[in-house]
């Protein structure tokens, strides 16, 4: 457990997921309220009630849950506290608490038609059927209120609202311009690059979101944020978030130059871009690699570097400069 200032609280709880632990915030108000909430495992329950408790609390004292995103490792408590009148988000954070069957029938339907048109061999689209495995230990209910660009929290003025989407379609962060601090969830950790993860669009008719794309603009809005210190959902504390920002977006545009070496002169899939970006990764983390690879493919065809052309179904990428 970590306190910091400003009536900021750090509790950190175990997950099962290879990003380690998970950092939920607590803060004062004219509510208490629990910013994220962890994942939903015995282990992480007990950590949190141990940790909470040393700051005077139970969970009893909860009355608003306020979440970062909808990922399984943030929304985890929401079933736990007793007294809890609201839960807050992004309104796309509704959908993934309920997870109706008509809803998760539309996202394994979503990747299943991008992984064709992805060229990847049917032996690999058995991956499809683990898709909902990561929801399946998670609370679920639903949101009570939303927030989105600009809005004050509920209860906490002080802190605006921020869309940061990329890493998630739901992502916010919220800031506190009277000191500078950023609450915010998994859009900018110190020690690791977060995954601009693949979603099916919120409305069907829709296209499909571009992660890569968005986490880069929400990287580069907060650019014009005077903050000072970063509290994120994993690792530690950090301040100099405008240099880490810089960085960030050069390693993805270097990333990017990779995928431009890998198609080299032929025309190549997503698939086979994907297993020679990731040659030791790819089976055993499909989902993941399969997302950043398309998300440096609509990097580099938003800038036109890369052109397509699509056959019975299939999309094939070239360099534009190549012959």
């Amino acid at each position: 457990m970590n306190i910091v200032k400003q009536k900021i609280h750090q509790i950190t709880v175990p997950t099962p997921y290879a990003v380690g632990d998970v950092h939920i915030y607590i803060i004062n108000g004219d509510r208490l309220s629990v910013i994220d909430a962890g994942v939903k495992t015995d282990e992480a329950w007990e950590a949190f009630v141990f940790q909470i408790k040393q700051l005077g609390y139970g969970p009893e004292d909860i009355e608003q849950v306020i979440l970062t995103h909808h990922h399984p490792d943030h929304i985890g408590f929401i079933e736990y506290f007793p007294r809890l009148q609201e839960v807050t988000a992004h309104p796309q954070v509704d959908s993934w608490l309920k997870r109706e069957p008509d809803f998760l029938q539309n996202y394994q339907s979503f990747f299943y038609s991008l992984y064709q048109q992805a060229g990847v061999p049917e032996r690999y689209l058995g991956f499809l059927k683990e898709l909902r495995n990561p929801l399946g230990n998670v609370a679920k209910g639903q949101l009570t209120s939303t927030i989105l660009e600009g809005d004050l929290l509920p209860g906490h003025e002080e802190w605006r609202v921020i869309a940061t989407p990329g890493h998630a379609q739901s992502h916010l962060s919220f800031y506190r311009e009277k000191d500078g601090a950023l609450l915010g969830g998994d859009h900018l950790l110190e020690h690791i690059s977060p995954n601009p993860l693949l979603e099916p669009p919120h409305n069907n008719a829709e296209e499909r979101p571009k992660p890569m794309l968005q986490y880069r603009n929400s990287l580069k809005k907060l650019l014009h944020y005077d903050i000072t210190q970063v509290y994120p959902g994993h690792g530690k504390i950090f301040n100099q978030a405008d240099d880490l920002i810089g960085r960030r977006l050069e390693s993805q545009e270097k990333r990017a130059a990779k995928v431009q070496e890998i198609i080299g002169e032929d025309e190549r899939t997503t698939f086979e871009i994907c297993t020679r970006l990731f040659p030791k990764q790819f089976e055993k983390q499909f989902g993941l690699t399969m997302s950043e690879t398309i998300g440096q493919l609509d990097y580099l065809t938003h800038i036109k570097a890369v052109g397509t052309r699509v056959d019975n179904g299939v999309t094939f990428y070239k360099n534009m400069e190549a012959k």
